[in-house]
């Protein structure tokens, strides 16, 4: 669990929660109408905008963020450094037999078990990458498009509103509705965009650039066990990687 990016959302929602039960009701802030003018507006906006699979690949991936924990630059050193022991102890070949969920990870074992060249080595990188980057941009861009269309259909709603309330001038008892079409729109629409949409982008961006440093240091310290199998060389080229305030001593 990324208790990070789940502490920051419910924290935010708990914080708005708090400031309206102060000096108010929750049920103030609820409005049926606007609710489907932002929320049904926005998903039928990026229907149009994006095709049926990149939407379900998108909310797929920001659902992924609050499930699971990002992998960091140190914790891959220490995976090639025993991948570089073993080698060392049993024979590259050994390395077909290493088991591992990590699909890039199993593909840089076979490289090594193989004895590829570097050249072979750094063109699967930079696929990898090309494809990573591919994959993880559809997400962020559907969700920075969503943080975009929430706040339009937020004022398309406000505007309904204050046309609703401008008909009804004559009738001061039915202004409330449409005054509060005219306000939660908004309010749905900011709130939805900067807490979650947004953020949830960036998450995405912030988790690609992590995943390509690791993809990086997989596939050097796959070249440095080809080159010298040593695992504390392998170690000491690789901690360039990492920043000096997270490098740990050892395993």
């Amino acid at each position: 669990m990324d208790f990070a990016t789940l502490l920051g959302l419910v924290t935010g929602i708990g914080l708005i929660i708090t400031a309206i039960l102060i000096d108010g009701s929750l049920l103030q802030y609820m409005d049926g109408p606007g609710a489907m003018i932002v929320f049904g507006g926005t998903l039928a906006a990026i229907c149009v905008s994006h095709p049926v699979e990149e939407v379900i690949q998108a909310f797929n991936a920001g659902f992924k963020i609050f499930a699971s924990r990002k992998v960091t630059a140190q914790e891959v050193v220490n995976v090639m450094v025993r991948i570089a022991e073993i080698s060392r102890r049993e024979g590259l070949l050994a390395l077909e037999n290493i088991r591992t969920d990590n699909v890039v990870l199993k593909k840089a074992c076979k490289l090594i078990a193989d004895n590829a060249g570097p050249q072979l080595i750094q063109d699967t990188l930079r696929i990898e990458i090309h494809s990573l980057k591919r994959r993880h941009q559809i997400g962020e861009t559907v969700f920075r498009s969503l943080g975009t269309f929430a706040p339009a259909f937020g004022l398309i709603g406000t505007l309904i509103g204050l046309v609703q309330m401008l008909a009804r001038l004559n009738n001061p008892k039915a202004l409330g509705g449409a005054m509060a079409i005219a306000l939660l729109a908004t309010f749905y629409g900011a709130l939805s965009a900067n807490l979650l949409f947004l953020p949830v982008a960036g998450k995405l961006r912030a988790r690609t650039q992590q995943e390509v440093l690791n993809l990086e240091i997989i596939f050097e310290g796959a070249r440095c066990i080809l080159q010298n199998n040593n695992p504390l060389l392998v170690r000491d080229k690789l901690m360039s990687f990492v920043p000096p305030k997270e490098r740990t001593v050892g395993r």
